[in-house]
């Protein structure tokens, strides 16, 4: 039966679910804990997820029902009047309160509008179908209003009620789900779907309705991340994935039809074709889809099951029946996925900090577990990047993709790394075999097996050289190693194209003979997005490369990339000005060794999705030779001040400005955490708390843009909890104010990673002191031994700037 509206509530349980942790749940937990930080923390984390939260203001995340990782993400495409489009890069908005489906897959947080998945909208509609859904272009008969007090989401489960009267409740596994869907029992009653209709849309589309056995079955060939942006988007507006799903029902069909363009057949059991991949009026009133209708009037209660695969129809009804019981009601799988959910975010156990400090924190922590996802079916084939089926790697528990690489390096994948080791390991191995069937290249923004090319830099060498210097070792380490060594050193000839450009460019490490041969990314030959962030980017990179090489005991690769990692100083100009005093920026130069002008600091030329004045500032390996290029910590850090306040002295820290920090987007984000090598600790500390308390929150609008795969979430986590990555390709934490009392981050296989800040609150925002395993610790940063080792930081929180703790010059990171 329909679970009403009541039994979902977003809030249900909350408060006494704070408080409803028994002795034999703590005993449960792994590892050595703190027994005051579990006697506070919540029993039931998911109560303190809203997953509304970023849905607005840009966040683009969507509030379906999904599991950590998961393949399926059962969520509403929504509309504004316009077939092809939805109103968000995620096919939902807070502010668009008409759709036209629930779509089987979506991608957290992504940027492009729309983004990516999307795929196969399946729409609950009261009424007779008597015309193809694809002729009614503006969504005016085959879709429907809602209203948000009938819409209810929690970890797991997705409900919402229509104007029509029809009302759908959906509960997922990682590769499959289960829907109620009711209607009036008055009215005909029908399932549209909408085979065609993937956000991007596709390139064919199949659907065959089997009435004998009460099934309908289909598949999409679709792709195009970013295919529509005029940005390099042309490149993508290509097919890499089929999605194939299966949908059994408890009844039989009083009806079925199907639709192809602005023919509709009524009767028909098999149809299909796609869309295409414009948009507008060029792909309006095309596609594909069917139909089944059912007699409500002794039951207006239509129960249904569905699988999903990348690989076969057999593989999606493989996926069913191994994920979900035959009579498994919605009940039983939403109960399921919430003790999943429960025991991922138990990853972190918080006390203290009040319920809105909860919410944001568990949300922001259910944002950064939803991916990487999984694209293996449960007997371990999936989809490779060459095109064909393969099958995991011996000792691979899973395949994961969805790699959002320029974003995700620089928080959200250190998280999957402290949390989460098998899972990372399992996402290294992934991308490595990816990278084996696309000729040995490594592509920087993976979506399924498809190769999207989009964003700039080398990001996977940064991810996989901090797994491992995390610890992660589930992984062929030295082959991927020795792969992305090649990568950063042989040039491929893909490197001198500029097809997808600026936004897609096809190369990986493009020009790259140029590159090795000046030092840094000529603008005018890079074929890249910006030579100054390319090589910015590159220096990164190449940096991480280096310290992984150290690691693996590789020490004249070490010490070829980690000079490579200094040619960021390439492109740093010190005579470059700002007009009003400043002087020393990041600046683009041409191949000739020429500056590229005119400059200006708040300029996005040479750079990627920034300017100048945020780009200054992303040498994240070697702050201390910024510094010094800048004129020495006293200057660096002054003209830090001014980059997150304005002139008048005020904060500038909600984006909006060229010339200071932008929290919406990731090249400056670690920026707040400078402080700490500049020797101004406190700073850091007052600086991320305002970004917490002002740019962060609950609701809608509770992240500051894009989530990009749980990246902001991740700054999110680590800021509440008082460490952030230092660099890629290293384990060093760096130190500020904790917002909790007590956190318990639970380390797989190792000791807990204990984090005690028993004065925290909303007054008490700077350190005072540390101790490290007892030991008084004197520095504004750890070496990777913590996270090796394990063990416990506890803070001492002042209400006041301490200006001595952590400042002598000795102990600064690097």
């Amino acid at each position: 039966m329909v679970l009403r509206s009541t039994a979902v509530s977003r809030r249900f349980g909350r408060r006494a679910a704070a408080l409803a942790l028994t002795t034999a749940l703590a005993a449960a937990l792994p590892g050595p804990v703190s027994a005051a930080a579990d006697a506070a923390a919540p029993a039931r984390p998911t109560a303190y997820v809203d997953p509304l939260i970023g849905t607005a203001n840009g966040g683009n995340t969507y509030p379906g029902a999904n599991l950590p990782y998961g393949m399926i993400g059962w969520s509403p495409t929504s509309t504004r009047g316009d077939q092809t489009s939805t109103g968000a890069a995620n096919g939902y908005e807070y502010g668009a309160t008409r759709l036209r489906g629930l779509s089987l897959t979506h991608v957290n947080g992504a940027g492009c509008n729309p983004g990516a998945a999307g795929d196969v909208p399946i729409m609950p509609f009261v009424g007779d179908v008597t015309s193809s859904p694809s002729a009614d272009t503006k969504d005016a008969v085959y879709a429907a209003n809602f209203s948000h007090a009938d819409e209810r989401a929690v970890p797991g489960r997705y409900s919402v009620g229509l104007d029509s009267g029809a009302r759908a409740d959906l509960a997922v596994s990682q590769r499959a789900g289960v829907a109620d869907f009711t209607f009036p029992a008055d009215k005909p009653a029908n399932l549209l779907f909408r085979v065609s209709n993937s956000l991007n849309g596709s390139e064919d589309a199949q659907v065959r309705i089997d009435r004998a056995n009460r099934k309908v079955t289909g598949s999409v060939l679709t792709g195009a991340f970013c295919g529509r942006r005029a940005n390099g988007g042309v490149n993508n507006r290509k097919s890499y994935y089929r999605l194939y799903f299966t949908a059994s029902f408890d009844r039989a069909f009083a009806g079925t039809g199907t639709w192809k363009d602005g023919t509709l057949s009524p009767g028909s059991t098999t149809g299909g074709g796609g869309e295409g991949y414009a948009t507008g009026a060029d792909r309006a009133g095309r596609g594909s889809g069917g139909y089944v209708g059912f007699d409500t009037r002794a039951d207006n209660d239509v129960q249904m099951r569905l699988g999903i695969s990348y690989v076969s129809l057999a593989g999606a009804e493989a996926n069913l029946r191994e994920e979900i019981a035959p009579r498994a009601s919605v009940e039983n799988v939403a109960a399921a996925g919430s003790r999943a959910w429960d025991r991922e975010l138990r990853s972190v156990r918080v006390g203290g900090g009040g319920e809105a400090r909860l919410t944001a924190f568990y949300t922001a922590l259910y944002h950064s577990l939803q991916q990487p996802n999984l694209v293996s079916d449960t007997d371990g084939r999936y989809p490779g990047m060459d095109g064909k089926a393969h099958r995991i790697k011996r000792g691979q528990g899973a395949q994961y993709s969805n790699f959002s690489g320029w974003d995700q390096y620089r928080a959200q994948i250190q998280l999957l790394a402290l949390l989460k080791p098998r899972i990372a390991g399992d996402f290294a191995q992934s991308l490595y075999n990816f990278a084996e069937q696309n000729g040995g290249v490594w592509d920087r923004w993976v979506h399924i097996n498809g190769p999207t090319h989009v964003m700039t830099g080398d990001p996977t060498a940064a991810t996989l050289a901090t797994f491992y210097a995390m610890g992660v070792r589930d992984f062929d380490y030295r082959g991927a190693f020795d792969s992305l060594a090649k990568q950063a050193t042989v040039p491929h000839p893909d490197g001198l194209s500029d097809a997808g450009c600026p936004g897609q460019c096809t190369g990986q490490r493009p020009n790259l003979a140029q590159y090795m041969t000046s030092g840094y990314a000529a603008q005018d030959v890079c074929h890249c997005w910006g030579g100054a962030a390319e090589t910015l980017e590159d220096s990164v990179a190449d940096d991480a490369l280096g310290r992984w090489a150290k690691l693996l005991g590789r020490d004249e690769q070490a010490a070829y990339f980690t000079e490579r990692g200094g040619w960021w100083r390439n492109v740093y100009n010190p005579a470059a000005t700002d007009g009003a005093g400043t002087d020393g920026y990041i600046q683009a130069r041409n191949l000739d060794g020429s500056w590229v002008t005119p400059f200006s600091p708040g300029s996005d030329r040479g750079f990627a999705q920034g300017t100048s004045a945020t780009y200054t500032w992303m040498v994240p390996q070697d702050v201390q030779g910024l510094a010094e290029a800048m004129g020495g910590r006293e200057v660096a850090a002054n003209r830090l001040d001014a980059f997150f306040h304005k002139a008048d002295g005020s904060w500038s820290v909600q984006g909006g400005d060229a010339l200071r920090y932008d929290p919406t987007n990731e090249p400056g984000i670690h920026a707040p955490w400078l402080y700490n090598a500049l020797g101004r600790p406190w700073k850091t500390q007052a600086t991320v708390r305002q970004i917490l308390d002002t740019v962060y929150g609950t609701g809608p609008t509770g992240l500051p843009g894009n989530d990009d795969l749980g990246t902001m979430s991740a700054w999110y986590v680590f800021s509440a909890l008082g460490i952030y990555p230092q660099t890629p390709g290293s384990a060093d934490l760096l130190l500020s104010t904790p917002l909790f009392p007590h956190a318990v981050v639970d380390r797989p296989g190792r000791t807990d990673l204990v984090i005690d800040a028993p004065a925290a609150d909303a007054t008490h925002a700077y350190v005072g002191g540390v101790r490290l395993n007892g030991r008084t610790h004197d520095r504004s940063w750890t070496d990777g031994s913590l996270l090796r080792t394990g063990g416990t930081l506890r803070f001492t929180l002042v209400t006041e700037p301490d200006k001595l703790w952590a400042t002598a010059p000795a102990g600064l990171p690097r």
